[in-house]
């Protein structure tokens, strides 16, 4: 902030917003092919909804986070070496035979970054921390859809709850005539609920996540050579900088993005259905 103000905060968001039309319409279309067909098989095999929902939800979660990684682990390299490329080089390093992997040259934009790995290191650099990540985010969004699913049925139980008790005080106790909530307070729910799932799946992944961002940013220093670190040496650093509390790093920030990501994106999701039942509605009638 001292350095460069509030641009500082937003390098690699032109990079960022590039790579999310393409990940997230490969992520929905893999959600709702996954969870419609694993959803009809599942009831085929004799499961219950509930099961069936569950199972469906999981894996689509999985399916969707994989397929949208294709495109989002290149985006996710590039703008996290704008990010840090020009931190002072002994805030970054974390023992002594680490350096920051954008040290050697420097990125105009994110084009002259893909560029540049590209040239350096071949499709391989740009797909640095590629199963790491499946093993961060298959997993943050099977838990997320899970979580997001029991808060959602929560928050609306408990509205539910206090209005028909509220009719039922109205009326005499006559039970009331059900709750139709507003498009805003589905809205609201829906962000609620995306925030609270959020701190769920941070909470699980976020040790993974760690390790996945340093694989992306950090190099190895070997002989007077750089190469890329592993799993484990990263692992290693980790646990000698602090322990496994290290792992845990920006928590905080994560929680806060995922909760911003997740809450515009399922408020889109759902109302793009709830448009495309309505607009089915109007052709069969």
């Amino acid at each position: 902030m001292n350095h460069e103000g509030v641009r500082g905060f937003y390098r690699g968001f032109g990079t960022s917003l590039m790579g999310t039309i393409p990940a997230r319409a490969l992520y929905m279309t893999a959600l709702e092919i996954t969870k419609s067909s694993v959803g009809t098989a599942t009831v085929r095999l004799g499961c219950s909804d509930t099961t069936a929902t569950a199972i469906a939800n999981a894996a689509a979660g999985l399916s969707s986070a994989m397929a949208a990684q294709l495109v989002w682990t290149p985006i996710d390299v590039v703008s996290q070496r704008l990010m840090v490329q020009d931190c002072n080089a002994s805030s970054i390093k974390s023992s002594k035979n680490m350096i920051p992997c954008s040290s050697p040259c420097r990125y105009m934009n994110g084009i002259d970054g893909f560029r540049k790995i590209l040239n350096a290191d071949g499709p391989r650099g740009l797909y640095r921390g590629f199963g790491i990540s499946i093993l961060t985010y298959a997993p943050s969004n099977a838990v997320w859809w899970a979580s997001y699913s029991v808060a959602h049925r929560l928050v609306w139980g408990c509205i539910g709850c206090y209005a028909n008790k509220k009719d039922e005080n109205a009326v005499n106790g006559g039970g009331g005539s059900g709750y139709t909530p507003i498009s805003k307070e589905m809205v609201a729910v829906q962000g609620v609920c995306a925030a609270m799932a959020s701190g769920v799946s941070a909470m699980i992944t976020m040790p993974l996540d760690t390790i996945k961002t340093r694989l992306q940013v950090l190099d190895g220093e070997e002989n007077g050579r750089t190469r890329p670190l592993t799993v484990m040496q990263t692992v290693k650093n980790l646990v000698k900088e602090g322990g496994f509390a290290a792992c845990y790093r920006g928590l905080g920030p994560r929680w806060v993005s995922m909760a911003m990501s997740a809450t515009t994106m399922i408020t889109t999701y759902e109302f793009l259905k709830r448009l495309s039942a309505k607009n089915r509605e109007s052709l069969t009638s």
